[in-house]
């Protein structure tokens, strides 16, 4: 049976920022709980007051605050190095039984130009193929017979690298991802290895972006 707390952990859970403003105590328990009345009032199909959810409120404990963390915080000061390449290209298709083949003519051409960016994803559905913009005429004709989802130029990757005992961090990128939407950052792509985490963003946001990642580590 729903109860008025239920509703309450229930919105705070699907909104992160707001939990996380509420366990600083930086929101106003009155407004917010006035806020709060009418979705609540649908979640039970009942008029509810304001001051019994301004008391659900007061008695909610969130989880622990994944920012204070000693060892979140030591990883965070010991992130690695950041890099940033620019002018890349990013390719998706969609999955076939010779898109191996024509992903392994791309690593043929590229075997030997260490100097670009090169990335390949594959998911159930479609795969991704991120490459510096200099070999778009070469994955166009490597990929010629495939399905074509969709291309996006003017990207830049920045990538950092991770302590060793990332993996074992609660709240890692949470926290990264938090601090990139915070300030309006979104994302056009994720790669992600054991100790090593790459955003992609459109060019316009690359210098912005680089300023919150390197914050991370302040």
């Amino acid at each position: 049976m729903r109860t008025i707390a239920s509703c309450v952990e229930e919105i705070l859970v699907a909104q992160p920022f707001l939990e996380e403003a509420l366990s600083r105590s930086i929101i106003n328990y009155s407004a917010l709980a006035e806020e709060l009345q009418r979705p609540i009032g649908a979640m039970l199909r009942k008029e509810v007051k304001s001051g019994a959810i301004m008391m659900a409120l007061r008695r909610y404990n969130p989880p622990k605050d994944l920012g204070s963390s000693l060892k979140l915080k030591r990883v965070l000061q010991n992130l690695g190095d950041i890099t940033v390449r620019s002018n890349l290209t990013d390719f998706t298709y969609k999955n076939s039984n010779t898109l191996i083949d024509s992903h392994s003519k791309i690593l043929e051409e590229i075997r030997d130009k260490s100097n670009i960016f090169y990335g390949f994803t594959r998911g159930i559905h479609e795969s991704n193929l991120i490459i510096s913009s200099s070999e778009k005429t070469i994955v166009t004709e490597s990929f010629k017979e495939e399905n074509l989802i969709g291309v996006q130029a003017n990207l830049s990757a920045i990538g950092i690298l991770l302590p060793k005992e990332n993996s074992k961090i609660t709240g890692l990128y949470y926290q990264i991802f938090k601090r990139l939407a915070w300030e309006g950052i979104a994302l056009y792509e994720v790669i992600s290895t054991t100790n090593e985490f790459t955003i992609l963003v459109e060019d316009y946001l690359v210098d912005k972006a680089f300023s919150v990642i390197k914050r991370l580590k302040s």
